[in-house]
């Protein structure tokens, strides 16, 4: 059985090879420096790599598995993955913890003023009036309430904070005070000083939020995207905050990326923009390729995985 890494894993390379003596696993840096002719025998592939289309699954006829280095798989062909009948994983709930420290990072950074701080730091102003503000008592809409809201539901559960979620089924979820369905966002967007997005993109999340939410948000409020970009149209966001509709954001995902140099979010003053980056963590390789191997052990037994396969219809 042949098992290709689409990223180089350092040590964990040999270890692979030390734990599964009979498979013969082939390591590279992206998908673009897979030899044609491996394409054609590879039977299972792991890691991330942007260069995984349609034509690349294609060119993979035995191809059986994809453990995907990443929770969002939104960028994957997924009706042809479904219609060839290829199991797909993923890292779910890994990169929640990074997820998590960032979006708690992103909040107190702005309620303690560092940013301003900061500013006043390089202009070589001493400002001792600069007044941060409290969490304790404020409102935390949470859209979605997987795993990365969850984690971060348990880091903020020290600030007395009240906690909300909506979701697709609107299920109640441990640390949450109340939950509700998507369809209930227009009644309670307008409710919360902190809004953050967690979702993965789906048809139903696809520009889920559009200028009028904002409006309905108080002027004071905060949103937090780490999510995706696709939950807003770039050129609602964009007018959003041009127009002050609320205080500030934290972005780190976008309609389009990479974000080019030109675009107007760049120049507002009430934008704080991240690459991106929240989901990158020095321990995802560990992390990912344990769940690997335990679905691996599953699959050389019975042919199937059960740790984070991904619902091809719903697309997470």
């Amino acid at each position: 059985m042949k098992i290709v890494s689409l990223k180089r894993l350092g040590d964990i390379e040999s270890e692979l090879k030390n734990k599964y003596p009979d498979l013969d696993f082939s390591f590279f840096k992206k998908a673009e420096e897979i030899p044609e002719e491996l394409k054609k025998e590879l039977d299972i592939l792991i890691g991330y790599s942007s260069g995984v289309d349609k034509a690349f699954i294609e060119s993979c006829p035995n191809l059986k598995w994809i453990a995907w280095y990443a929770t969002g798989v939104n960028n994957l062909p997924l009706e042809h993955i479904k219609e060839r009948e290829i199991i797909l994983t993923n890292t779910r709930g890994v990169q929640a913890k990074q997820l998590a420290e960032f979006i708690l990072a992103f909040i107190l950074d702005d309620y303690k003023k560092m940013r301003t701080s900061y500013i006043n730091q390089k202009e070589h102003k001493y400002d001792s009036t600069l007044t941060g503000r409290r969490l304790d008592g404020e409102e935390i809409l949470f859209l979605g309430t997987g795993a990365i809201a969850q984690r971060t539901v348990k880091l903020l559960s020290p600030f007395e904070v009240e906690i909300v979620g909506v979701s697709k089924s609107g299920r109640e979820k441990p640390g949450f005070n109340q939950t509700f369905k998507i369809e209930d966002l227009d009644n309670i967007i307008g409710e919360a000083d902190i809004v953050i997005n967690s979702l993965p993109e789906t048809q139903e999340t696809y520009h889920l939020l559009n200028q009028s939410h904002f409006k309905k948000m108080k002027n004071e409020a905060l949103f937090i995207n780490v999510g995706r970009g696709t939950i807003i149209a770039e050129e609602d966001i964009v007018e959003v905050l041009k127009n002050r509709l609320i205080r500030h954001a934290y972005l780190d995902v976008f309609e389009n990326e990479p974000l080019e140099a030109d675009n107007p979010l760049y120049n507002l003053d009430n934008v704080t923009i991240t690459a991106h980056i929240t989901g990158n963590d020095v321990s995802i390789k560990k992390d990912a390729t344990e769940i690997f191997e335990r679905n691996l052990d599953d699959f050389l037994n019975k042919k199937e995985v059960n740790e984070n396969r991904v619902d091809l219809d719903k697309g997470y």
